[in-house]
C-alpha cells in the first residue's frame, strides 16, 4: 500500500496530552470548514470511556471522545479498511510524524488528511488524522476535530455531547 511508505516527515513541540506530535512545522495545504448552528449527540458510556458515532469520508465508525489527543487517531487496521474501501486516496497521506502516547514513549504515526468528517450532521472538512502503527490502537476523536466546532459542552448525567 502506498501509504506505508510516506515519507515526508514534519516535526512538532510536544505537550502533555494523551497522543501528542513532536513536530515543529504544520503543512496547511488544504482548508478546513467550520460548521455552524447547535448538535446534541447521544454517547456511549463503556467501561468509564465515552463513545461518539462519526462518520469519516462516508464511513460509520465509533470513537472515543478524547479531549487529550491532539488528533483524530485510528489504528492501521481501520487505514487499510479505509484504503480498501477508497475512502483513504493516495493524496490523502501527508508524511509521517512522532507522538509521545501516554506511558511517554514515541512513535511514528502517519498523517492523513480526512476529507470529510460527520458527527450528529455537523461536517467537518479537510481535517488532520494520524494513523499509528498498531493493529489494535483504539479510534480518537481529539482536538484536530474537537477544536474546529468551538464550544463543546458535556452532560454526563444523559451521556450528550453538544457541538454549539
Amino acid at each position: 500500500m502506498s501509504f506505508i511508505s510516506c515519507g515526508r516527515s514534519r516535526r512538532r513541540g510536544t505537550n502533555t496530552n494523551r497522543i501528542e506530535r513532536t513536530e515543529t512545522e504544520r503543512i496547511d495545504r488544504r482548508q478546513s470548514n467550520t460548521p455552524s448552528g447547535k448538535v446534541v449527540v447521544q454517547m456511549r458510556k463503556e467501561g468509564g470511556v465515552y463513545h461518539v458515532p462519526c462518520v469519516i469520508n462516508g464511513t460509520e465508525m465509533e470513537f472515543i471522545f478524547d479531549t487529550g489527543a491532539s488528533d483524530i487517531t485510528m489504528s492501521l487496521t481501520e487505514a487499510k479498511f479505509l484504503y480498501k474501501q477508497g475512502k483513504l486516496l493516495d493524496d490523502d497521506f501527508v508524511g509521517t510524524q512522532q507522538y509521545r502516547i501516554a506511558d511517554g514513549s514515541i512513535h511514528e504515526g502517519i498523517s492523513v488528511i480526512l476529507r470529510k468528517v460527520e458527527i450528529g450532521g455537523k461536517m467537518l472538512y479537510n481535517i488532520e488524522a494520524s494513523i499509528v502503527d498498531n493493529e489494535a490502537a483504539p479510534l480518537l476523536l481529539g482536538q484536530s476535530a474537537l477544536a474546529k466546532f468551538g464550544k463543546i459542552s458535556i452532560d454526563y448525567k444523559r451521556n450528550e455531547i453538544t457541538f454549539e
